[in-house]
């Protein structure tokens, strides 16, 4: 079904906060997100530095990751602008192969790029030179993505987090990434970390009243004591955009995430919403 609804008539609402256990510990926000608009596409991205001891250069991962995603994204929306049926196509054939392959290649080459301004602090060096393993970890975040179009979606996970679709019916994940036991989590600072990501393209539903999109960094998820409890706070933040509006739910946001971290995870929490009008 071709949607009569435009992607100029997304409204977006973000919000990334300081998760509760790193105001404690003094650590920043490792997480990123950006928001890219084409002519006729919607992109959406955020990603989640690890932020461990073995990872400290995690936030400077997480942005070159999602502004990898939004660059690479918006190339191929430039280059299909007058065929994006023919971007649907290769999409579906090779958005788990060729298009993972170049986002994760791109911010490999990126993150090399600022090791070397650092000077590769705290790398090994092997007998042959820098193990750009090593590098990599140092900068370790998962990444989502998601590219809008009139007529259909792209997704792209690779790690944890959540990428759902939103409307009267309720919160339904687009994607079903393999989760790994305790804290573990794929991750772009693995060695071919595109064989671990994860894409779909689907139909665009716009022609659902005020239906809405949502990425979310795992800090949410994590805050509810299990799935069903996490949707139905999917659906009443759905819920609240249509009873009082985008402005007034991105005024309030950032107090509700808050106290999610609080009384949840302690993770640092980012949320993005596009909301059909």
């Amino acid at each position: 079904m071709v949607s009569n609804v435009s992607v100029r008539n997304y409204s977006i609402i973000t919000k990334s906060i300081r998760g509760a256990s790193h105001v404690r510990s003094g650590k920043p926000n490792q997480d990123s997100f950006k928001i890219a608009r084409e002519e006729q596409a919607l992109i959406l991205a955020v990603a989640d530095g690890h932020g461990s001891n073995h990872c400290p250069y995690s936030k400077s991962g997480s942005i070159i990751a999602v502004n990898v995603f939004c660059k690479i994204m918006s190339e191929y929306c430039r280059q299909y602008a007058d065929n994006f049926d023919a971007l649907r196509v290769l999409l579906s054939r090779e958005g788990d192969t060729a298009i993972t392959h170049s986002i994760d290649a791109e911010w490999k080459c990126r993150v090399e790029i600022a090791s070397k301004r650092r000077g590769f602090e705290s790398v090994r060096v092997s007998p042959d030179g820098t193990d750009k393993a090593d590098i990599w970890r140092l900068y370790g975040t998962t990444l989502l993505g998601l590219v809008i179009t009139p007529e259909y979606y792209f997704s792209f996970q690779i790690g944890d987090g959540d990428i759902l679709f939103l409307d009267d019916s309720g919160a339904k994940h687009i994607l079903h990434p393999e989760k790994l036991l305790g804290a573990e989590t794929h991750s772009l600072s693995r060695p071919e970390a595109w064989r671990y990501a994860v894409t779909t393209v689907g139909p665009h539903h716009g022609d659902t009243a005020q239906c809405a999109f949502m990425l979310a960094t795992d800090g949410f998820a994590n805050s509810y004591s299990d799935e069903a409890t996490f949707l139905q706070t999917c659906e009443d933040y759905h819920a609240a955009i249509k009873e009082y509006g985008t402005i007034a739910v991105e005024c309030s946001l950032k107090r509700w995430l808050q106290e999610t971290s609080v009384g949840g995870s302690g993770d640092d929490i980012t949320v993005v919403f596009s909301v059909s009008e």
